[in-house]
């Protein structure tokens, strides 16, 4: 009989007799045998999810109500990920369009220290006017970037006005490329109004050309994925 066994036939046997139901009426409802349900709450056998979850449903409450908080053995490590695109990468820059002046908008990213697995410290230095002094940014952000499988996720604070928070997504950062698009996700003070635009992100500085420009700019396409999805996004 393992602990975890007999927790689970505990909280079985609990919530049964909080419900008034009998042995008998909880196994036809399950479709088993009184002698089997019986020994899931003595914890004589273990639980299949599948009987986990028609036992949820019979006794109406969710199936994580039916297990242990902490199961007493500790987990595997979680994976350690290295997307290509930020591997080594102490700075990193962001570009996009802002329609208000018509100018490019230029930030810069340091990461800092690592506190947790595949998450670090961030910084973003937002509309910078000389590379050599970016830290003298218009504003300035504090947060953290955390990496999956499929994207990497960074949360981000204003330092002097917290309610300005924001959100970049940055899809297959796994592979690797001088250039991604990601999605900012926060509030404009200028006028006030919450706000997604895209933003290109380089391993360098890049060119402020007319070239830039054109991939800044909400595009054609932009349009026509933004109509299909009802939603504005990059790929």
């Amino acid at each position: 009989m393992s602990e975890i066994s007999a927790e689970a036939g505990k909280r079985i046997r609990y919530f049964r007799k909080s419900r008034s139901m009998t042995l008998e009426e909880l196994a036809a409802v399950i479709h088993k045998s009184k002698a089997t349900l019986s020994k899931y709450e003595t914890g004589e056998i273990s639980i299949d999810l599948d009987t986990l979850y028609d036992l949820a449903v019979a006794l109406q409450v969710r199936a994580e109500q039916l297990l242990p908080a902490s199961s007493g053995k500790t987990a595997s490590p979680p994976r350690e990920i290295h997307p290509a695109f930020f591997r080594g990468l102490e700075r990193f820059y962001g570009y996009y369009f802002d329609g208000r002046n018509g100018q490019v908008s230029r930030s810069a990213f340091d990461v800092f220290s690592q506190i947790d697995t595949n998450r670090y410290k961030i910084a973003m230095y937002m509309s910078y006017r000389d590379l050599e002094r970016y830290q003298q940014a218009e504003n300035t952000y504090w947060g953290y970037i955390e990496h999956f499988d499929a994207l990497s996720l960074i949360e981000l604070a204003h330092q002097s006005n917290p309610m300005e928070k924001a959100s970049i997504q940055i899809l297959s950062s796994f592979l690797d490329a001088e250039t991604k698009w990601g999605l900012w996700n926060g509030v404009s003070s200028r006028p006030m109004m919450p706000v997604a635009l895209k933003i290109l992100f380089s391993k360098k500085p890049l060119k402020e050309d007319g070239e830039l420009i054109r991939q800044l700019k909400v595009s054609q396409e932009d349009i026509r994925r933004m109509k299909y999805y009802n939603m504005f996004s990059v790929i």
